[in-house]
């Protein structure tokens, strides 16, 4: 058995402290959902974050 990740939606977003506690958060509530959030700091900025959505 084959799993696939599709990226449904990627946005940046000013980046906080406490943001990856939502993107935790999502992970938790939604992984019976086939979803999963992801986070990582823009090459380009470091003061922007990247979030993504995916599709498990």
């Amino acid at each position: 058995m084959e799993s696939k990740i599709v990226i449904l939606s990627t946005v940046k977003i000013q980046n906080t402290p406490d943001l990856y506690k939502i993107v935790d958060l999502l992970n938790r509530s939604l992984k019976h959902e086939d979803l999963m959030f992801g986070l990582a700091l823009d090459k380009d900025d470091q003061n922007k974050a990247v979030f993504t959505i995916y599709r498990t």
